[in-house]
């Protein structure tokens, strides 16, 4: 027995179990295994209760028009027929989830953005400042490279006609 719980726990079959990927005979089996063995009744339920933790921090919530569109889609007597044991589930779970309603906030999201990691806010501030700082230093380049070359234009202007005048001989008496 100790060699299938050994392989009942190394091998994922626990996991699969839990999600439903096991065939009715495996499924049968691995209930009259709980049924005998209370260790791997533990690591069962822990592993349900990692799972559902894991879900719960990854869950996603719906589009907020999804409810309604599956609602019309769904007929009446379909509802009429599920309903008494909807009832039933619903004031079984309302006794469970007493305690979880005092850990999450539920929240209703209307709007239709996508929304990025916190992270992205100061790499898009930090991109934003540093092109500006560039545009700036460019342009302070750019005007400083012009009004140099101006001044060597005028500087090469007075030099030439500097050498095209004639140096005046001097008097010496």
């Amino acid at each position: 027995m100790a060699t299938k719980s050994h392989q009942y726990l190394e091998e994922g079959f626990l996991e699969a179990y839990l999600a439903g990927l096991t065939s009715e005979q495996e499924r049968t089996e691995m209930k009259h295994y709980l049924a005998d063995n209370f260790d791997v009744q533990d690591e069962l339920s822990e592993i349900e209760t990692d799972m559902e933790q894991f879900f719960m921090r990854h869950a996603v919530p719906p589009p907020p028009g999804l409810r309604d569109v599956v609602m019309n889609r769904i007929n009446e007597t379909e509802i009429q027929k599920w309903k008494p044991a909807f009832e039933e589930q619903k004031q079984s779970r309302k006794s469970t989830t007493a305690d979880r309603d005092d850990q999450y906030v539920n929240v209703e999201v209307n709007d239709t953005h996508i929304q990025v990691h916190k992270y992205w806010r100061p790499a898009f501030i930090a991109v934003f400042v540093l092109s500006k700082i560039f545009l700036i230093s460019g342009l302070y380049y750019y005007f400083k490279a012009d009004s140099m070359e101006r001044e060597l234009n005028q500087l090469r202007q007075q030099n030439s006609i500097q050498q095209t005048t004639p140096a005046r001989p001097l008097n010496t008496r």
